[in-house]
């Protein structure tokens, strides 16, 4: 199976195995990811897994729905390329996929 790549603000790589049928919020938890809280559990109610998808993976991680951008517009460092985690569902097409964690998280 493929891999995920997490990269604290610091620089610091977490490479996890990508396992399908999860969300990244749940690879990350289960990974023990740090500056992946996840407060709300995965419920899209708050913007504690935040982060940043790198433009040329958007296509395939899509883009934020109204009610995560809702969620979104609520945090301190968001940028167009901003998601929240939870609402990324995790498919073999995402192997290789790199996302950053923002400093207000770690």
């Amino acid at each position: 199976m493929g891999h995920i790549t997490f990269v604290e603000h610091n620089g610091t790589t977490h490479q996890v195995q990508l396992e399908t049928d999860k969300t990244l919020m749940q690879l990350a938890k289960d990974n023990y990811v740090p500056g992946i809280d996840a407060d709300c559990g995965g419920a899209c109610a708050c913007g504690t897994c935040h982060v940043f998808i790198d433009n040329s993976w958007i296509s395939k991680t899509g883009s934020a729905a109204a009610h995560e951008l809702q969620m979104l517009n609520l945090t301190p460092e968001k940028t167009a390329n901003s998601r929240l985690a939870c609402q990324i569902d995790l498919s073999a097409q995402l192997d290789g996929l790199v996302v950053h964690l923002p400093e207000s998280q770690m």
